[in-house]
């Protein structure tokens, strides 16, 4: 079969069912993960925005992946965004993360998993998010990237926020990396605006944002917050901002 990173598809629910106990073993016993909320989830799509912690392994990920999927049910269609760079550059990762329900990153394609019944998980802060200093591993960055409201909009779906709290504990990032994307033109032919550096197991220093690590086992929360109505004529800037804000009001509770 051609390989399509747009494709819809490609999920397998079977492989997925098989999956699940795994991952939710990890996440139980390595990980310790507590999930606040999320009891009654919306009954038709739905836009899931999370927060973003740790990268390409950040565990983050894997715990949420496995609250919805056990929420939702295997075959209730949830599709993940992933980054440009791995769906469209790593061809053998894109059809593996496809299987479980990944689709490249953009605007048309979740309006287009929205629109055909399936429900949406984005990270909108991506890599201005996922790879921010130690020193600010409380912090919740979604701005000034806005498209997820306006696929909320444009599909008349509510928005259910996801708040991940010490998950960026799983790597310490001791840069950014900001100058160095800069120097090797990440923007350019990659879509990333960072270049971190990290103490990972078990490479000790990780350098750049592919490299895969195995997460330290420190606890994890998962708390979900209330669906969020999202009106046609909102200004997606304020509410991004409003949307932000309450989830690091959530990150701050959590982490004290």
């Amino acid at each position: 079969m051609t390989y399509d990173p747009d494709a819809l598809d490609r999920r397998v629910p079977a492989l997925i069912a098989r999956l699940l106990p795994l991952v939710e073993w990890f996440n139980a016993r390595y990980l310790r993960l507590r999930v606040e909320g999320g009891d009654q989830l919306p009954d038709g799509p739905t836009l899931f925005v999370a927060n973003h912690n740790g990268g390409i392994m950040g565990p983050d990920l894997f715990c949420t992946l496995a609250f919805l999927w056990r929420r939702l049910g295997p075959h209730r269609p949830l599709y993940a965004l992933a980054h440009d760079f791995a769906m469209r550059q790593l061809t053998p990762l894109g059809r593996l993360l496809q299987q479980v329900g990944a689709i490249r990153a953009t605007r048309a394609n979740a309006e287009r998993a929205l629109a055909a019944g399936g429900s949406v998980l984005v990270y909108p802060g991506g890599d201005l998010d996922a790879y921010r200093h130690f020193s600010r591993r409380n912090e919740v960055v979604l701005l000034p990237r806005t498209g997820f409201i306006k696929v909320a909009q444009a599909a008349g779906v509510p928005i259910v926020p996801l708040v991940a709290e010490g998950a960026h504990r799983s790597a310490i990032i001791f840069t950014e990396g900001q100058r160095l994307a800069r120097l090797l033109r990440l923007s350019r032919w990659a879509r990333l605006e960072r270049f971190p550096v990290a103490l990972a197991l078990p490479w000790i220093v990780a350098p750049g944002p592919w490299l895969p690590y195995l997460p330290l086992p420190l606890p994890i929360q998962l708390r979900v917050l209330p669906p969020i109505a999202v009106p046609p004529d909102a200004e997606p800037d304020e509410l991004a901002r409003e949307i932000q804000a309450r989830m690091q009001r959530a990150l701050d509770e959590m982490a004290r």
